[in-house]
């Protein structure tokens, strides 16, 4: 543990960020496993409700700065593909 107090309080302030931090991503990968598992089933419904909400949960962690932008915009672009394949391939 450090002496100095500049040190004590970054490092308090760090432990605030990582707890911040493993919160969001913990959102983000529990939206992402849902919307994986109803497109994993080829439930249409489920599908059309729950990627809007796991895009929304992507994009706010990018805008807070737990993802990276780049990385925010692969992920939503990978499962905005996979779900509209189950989308497409039901309305046929």
């Amino acid at each position: 543990m450090a002496n100095i107090r500049s040190a004590k309080k970054r490092h308090r302030q760090s432990l605030k960020r990582r707890a911040r931090n493993m919160s969001w991503r913990s959102r983000v990968r529990t939206a992402t496993r849902k919307l994986r598992e109803a497109i994993a089933a080829r439930d249409k419904a489920t599908v059309e409700q729950q990627l809007p909400k796991t895009i929304s949960e992507i994009m706010r962690a990018s805008t807070k700065g737990i993802l990276h932008w780049r990385t925010a915009q692969r992920k939503v672009a990978r499962l905005s593909r996979a779900a509209h394949t189950v989308v497409s391939q039901s309305q046929k």
